[in-house]
């Protein structure tokens, strides 16, 4: 049976609003992205869902919260679906590393996976923990709807993964996932298919 998952990214923190990598740091929201989460707990509230996951890190199960308030659910965690170690990187822009060692950010932006930051974990082995996370969770609720709440990096490498984008293209193809933004997937056990892309929640205007 075709399980349908709704991925979100969490809502704005300050590292965020910087441009500092925010990995295993754990970053509270603004009052900005705790708008943002209330708005993905309306929409959960118009779209209802069977079920609600999360990653382990607070910025993701605070942005759920609103979601599972709507729908009286609790929502499941799952270490697996963190965002990725950005080792160096972590709290730093990619511009204060570019100033430290031009080179390595070079290589970088063009091979963000041949060349990620030292000391950050493998972006292949990321794609491959979050995909086979995603595949559980999908497992547990064949015929269901599941609003899963995770992370910027980790989804587009997953969402690379699934559609058999290469994980070298995962800066260029899917520049950023918006904060508190769904993303639609249909998925069996033989096949992913992409519904929708990155739709806010609500109207930027609003």
């Amino acid at each position: 049976m075709t399980t349908t998952l709704l991925l979100a990214r969490h809502g704005q923190t300050v590292w965020h609003v910087e441009n500092r990598y925010a990995g295993v740091s754990d970053v509270a929201l603004t009052e900005t992205g705790r708008a943002q989460a209330e708005a993905l707990g309306r929409w959960a509230g118009a779209h209802p869902v069977d079920a609600i996951w999360t990653s382990t890190v607070s910025r993701a199960i605070a942005t759920a919260e609103p979601a599972c308030r709507a729908l009286g659910l609790t929502a499941r965690r799952e270490h697996e679906l963190r965002e990725c170690d950005f080792g160096v990187m972590e709290g730093r822009t990619l511009a204060e590393f570019a100033e430290q060692d031009p080179a390595a950010a070079a290589a970088f932006r063009a091979d963000p996976v041949a060349h990620p930051f030292p000391g950050a974990e493998d972006p292949r082995a990321a794609a491959e923990r979050g995909a086979a996370a995603l595949r559980r969770i999908a497992a547990a609720h064949e015929g269901e709807r599941v609003l899963v709440v995770a992370h910027n990096t980790l989804l587009r490498l997953i969402l690379c993964r699934f559609l058999s984008i290469p994980l070298a293209d995962y800066r260029r193809v899917l520049p950023q996932l918006r904060n508190a933004a769904v993303t639609e997937l249909r998925m069996d056990p033989e096949s992913v298919g992409l519904i929708s892309l990155n739709v806010p929640c609500e109207q930027e205007s609003a």
